[in-house]
């Protein structure tokens, strides 16, 4: 806790917890940690005390906990990164998830924000019901892109519902033609064009744009972001 503490002196803003915690890092007995392990609990009540926000990025998309064959909708990208794989872990991406939802409801003082649409982009409605559940409880949509953009009328209705929990992030590198990307994606009624993505891609799919209204777009630009990071 100390050295949270100290960090935050030096500036930071934030702690982002990453995919190993849940997967790789072993307790002395040789278990894997889980991500509920309430040896933990004094690390988010900290964060809370300092005012800072914890992000969660213990998962990935669906496809990379199935096998990389030819059935693998994302073939290609796992194919050009198979240390992306989650496949044969111990831990499936379900129980990953539950593990981290005990979280937030026992911690609510801590903001979470959950990366890349809390992780869980396939299946918004639960993405929903996680918002409502946990208004400790923020998202960003870091590339997500390719996910929401072929599920429009769903995932505009989750913007304009929960416009002010949604935070806007890329995890690309900074671009021009990036963020015209996302720009046309947000803001626009275009439909089936290309994703942002890194060079592998991430799906043989296009997306449609979500024509967002003004007051959501500001909101999740730059409102979100400054009411997070004070």
């Amino acid at each position: 806790m100390d050295r949270l503490e100290q960090i935050v002196e030096h500036g930071a803003c934030g702690l982002k917890l990453w995919k190993d915690l849940g997967t790789t890092i072993r307790d002395k007995d040789g278990s894997l940690l889980r991500i509920d392990d309430e040896r933990l609990a004094p690390l988010f009540d900290k964060a809370a005390e300092l005012n800072v926000p914890i992000m969660f990025h213990i998962a990935d998309p669906d496809a990379f906990f199935l096998p990389i064959d030819n059935q693998n909708e994302r073939y290609e990208e796992l194919a050009a990164h198979p240390e992306w794989s989650y496949y044969g872990a111990h831990f499936s991406k379900a129980e990953l998830l539950a593990q981290r939802d005990r979280v937030f409801p026992r911690h609510p003082k801590t903001t979470f924000v959950g990366a890349h649409v809390a992780e869980h982009p396939e299946d918004l409605s639960y993405v929903s019901r996680l918002l409502d559940a946990n208004p400790n409880l923020q998202v960003d949509i870091a590339a997500r892109c390719a996910e929401l953009g072929r599920q429009p009328y769903t995932a505009r209705e989750f913007f304009l519902k929960h416009s002010d929990r949604i935070l806007f992030g890329s995890d690309l590198i900074p671009e021009v033609s990036m963020y015209r990307l996302y720009f046309r994606f947000l803001e626009t009624r275009d439909e089936y064009f290309e994703y942002p993505s890194h060079a592998s891609r991430q799906g043989r799919w296009n997306i449609h744009g979500l024509f967002l209204p003004d007051e959501v777009l500001r909101s999740v630009y730059r409102e979100n972001a400054l009411r997070l990071l004070p």
